[in-house]
């Protein structure tokens, strides 16, 4: 039995002795390769994290000591350290979570896997340990120099600095989020990396020296007259001492007595301490590090030998709004592109590569990348600001207040709206339909297909008084579904009388088009008349939209966003203000957390599969086909109960 099987908890981890760690490692990624291969996950993270982990589970004493990591989603090493080793079903219904999860481990404490938090969440539980006396527990964070870019991080160190608590942020080092680091926090880093390497040219004047020689004495003569000067004008760990942080370090991520050994020494001081950790993304893992965009970030299936992944065919939501930037951009020179951290997955790295000026990498700081794009508007840009659909929950204030109160011209285009699958509950984009209504002047479209993604954007793009969104799916794009005919900005895609009115009014939006047609065709098998119309801008409600639902006898909205506060509740409310009491149904996501899994089954327990909606509108329209009968029988005098 090879070393990992035995591991079922960290007491068995530090029963291990230290010259045993490599195999250990070294089993670990053979196991995150193989495992992440089959299903899909966050690879190259994890196999940059492999000694770190290891040290920290030999140091710290989880539980009772708490280990929270920045994003979440480099933790499978500590899964596999926690007694979790079975990933045949990692991210999918019923298997261990892409992230953290409170329900598979005492291990595991924060489950949101938005960036920078980690900090914050360190600095509160030091607190509660104080307050109710547990001065002996340790809080340790995990955070990567990628997410120090977020600003949640510093409003974390300010308070983690002020007090004496026993906090140790550890500072994963490996210069990239998805992507290379950029700012000035990793102009700092570098500069602590760059320090390191002349303290090891030090060493070797010092070692020269000793063997003798002129060559010797005058190296280590002429760098040790540098020092000072070096260290004066760099003093590259002042920027957190200068906070009332100790700092220990840089250290090498690889070597997982030495990281034992900083950590160690971290724990035992009783205070803030930054313990800064130099690791390489996708270490051990040559296809990884030969993979300049990302070093395998996260992967689909691949060939675990070669990397290459596994041939599907189709284009993506993401490539056809890059392809459709790309020619925007050869004619608009004022549009520009905005990406957190994420050039690549949101669709930006093709039009970076046409126009290198006009794309700004801001880091994991969505709050910036929306003020600064309403700069850039107020300066006669037009900023697109590319993002996770999930991630633009952390920009709505600075939407609501620094965008569409200035009324400036930001497109916002949402990546992977809707329900995202593997990646779970943090990362469903399911709140911008219900968030963004709330906006004032805030339009938002949701393309069905890949021709209605390009108008639309085009669209968006041309309105310069107002922000604008564009919502789209993960996954590829269906076949188009063109219109038999437009009325305001809606399409209607099926109807034969909807100039007169059919029994149902199915109202289909965005990458529920498919099955919503699905819907359709088994209404009209039950008899039922149906129109379906794509709104393609779903907020503000069109009013032509509101008369189509005056002219039917029923209406249901069927949307992936969710319930509460969606498109359907929108057009309730419109209905409602025109006095049309054509009654109304929606099929939404509920108003819960929705676990990972895939993308159809969840939609499907959502009560979202065309079966359900179909006999829910049945049922429906013939309770008030029933109830309009049993009115006119009652009023009819010549027909009394029992004649």
């Amino acid at each position: 039995m090879g070393l990992l099987a035995s591991i079922t908890g960290p007491e068995d981890l530090r029963a291990l002795a230290p010259e045993q760690l490599p195999a250990l490692a070294a089993e670990v990624r053979d196991f995150l390769v193989r495992a992440v291969s089959r299903t899909g996950g966050h690879l190259g993270p994890n196999l940059g994290v492999v000694e770190l982990t290891i040290a920290l589970h030999r140091v710290f004493d989880s539980p009772r000591d708490r280990l929270v990591f920045d994003t979440g989603h480099q933790s499978y090493v500590h899964k596999l350290l926690t007694g979790r080793q079975d990933f045949s079903r990692l991210r999918e219904a019923g298997g261990l979570s892409g992230y953290p999860s409170r329900a598979e481990s005492e291990h595991d404490v924060v489950e949101n896997s938005h960036a920078s938090t980690s900090l914050s969440w360190a600095d509160g539980l030091a607190k509660a340990f104080e307050l109710s006396g547990q001065t002996d527990r340790r809080v340790a964070a995990v955070v990567g120099d990628g997410a120090l870019t977020g600003g949640m991080a510093w409003e974390a160190l300010n308070n983690i600095a002020a007090a004496q608590r026993p906090v140790i942020v550890v500072v994963n080092d490996n210069e990239r989020s998805y992507a290379p680091t950029i700012g000035g926090m990793a102009t700092h880093l570098a500069t602590l990396r760059t320090t390191r390497e002349y303290e090891k040219l030090l060493d070797w004047g010092k070692q020269s020296l000793r063997r003798g020689g002129a060559p010797g004495r005058f190296a280590y003569d002429t760098l040790h007259g540098m020092k000072k000067g070096i260290k004066d004008i760099v003093a590259p760990q002042g920027l957190f001492e200068d906070l009332g942080l100790k700092y220990v370090g840089p250290v090498d991520g690889h070597d997982a007595v030495a990281v034992e050994h900083a950590l160690r020494r971290a724990r035992s001081y009783g205070g803030p301490v930054i313990v800064h950790v130099i690791t390489q993304k996708g270490r051990g893992y040559k296809p990884a590090l030969d993979n300049d965009a990302d070093h395998f970030h996260a992967v689909g299936v691949i060939d675990p030998e070669t990397g290459e992944a596994q041939a599907s065919s189709g284009s993506s939501w993401t490539s056809v709004f890059a392809e459709e930037m790309v020619a925007i951009g050869e004619v608009r020179r004022d549009v520009v592109g905005i990406t957190a951290a994420m050039q690549i997955p949101v669709g930006l790295g093709p039009f970076a590569r046409a126009h290198p000026e006009r794309v700004f990498d801001v880091g994991i700081a969505e709050q910036h990348a929306a003020t600064s794009a309403a700069g850039m508007a107020a300066g006669g840009l037009h900023p697109v600001v590319a993002v996770y659909a999930t991630f633009l929950n952390r920009a709505f204030d600075q939407l609501l207040m620094d965008v569409a109160l200035h009324r400036a011209g930001v497109t916002f285009v949402l990546d992977r709206a809707g329900v995202t699958g593997p990646d779970g509950a943090s990362h469903h984009g399911v709140w911008d339909m219900a968030l963004t209504r709330l906006v004032p002047g805030l339009r938002l479209a949701a393309p069905r297909d890949a021709t209605t993604l390009r108008e639309e954007l085009r669209e968006a793009v041309a309105v310069e008084d107002a922000p604008t969104v564009l919502r789209f799916s993960k996954g590829k794009v269906p076949a188009d579904l063109p219109a038999i005919a437009r009325t305001g900005h809606a399409d209607v895609l099926e109807g034969e009388r909807w100039r007169e009115g059919d029994d149902v009014l199915l109202v289909a939006v965005g990458a529920m088009v498919p099955r919503c047609l699905d819907v359709a065709a088994r209404l009209r098998a039950h008899g039922v008349g149906v129109t379906v119309v794509d709104p393609r801008w779903v907020t503000p409600v069109d009013p032509a939209l509101v008369e189509l639902a005056a002219s039917h006898r029923h209406v249901a909205v069927v949307e992936d966003g969710c319930e509460a506060g969606g498109v359907g509740s929108a057009l309730a409310d419109a209905l409602r203000a025109a006095d049309v009491t054509t009654p109304l149904q929606t099929f939404a996501l509920p108003q819960r957390f929705v676990d990972h899994g895939g993308r159809d089954a969840i939609l499907d327990e959502a009560g979202l599969s065309p079966q359900h909606v179909a006999r829910r509108v049945v049922e429906a329209v013939a309770r008030r086909t029933q109830g309009s009968q049993d009115a006119d029988t009652a009023g009819d005098p010549a027909v009394r109960p029992g004649g």
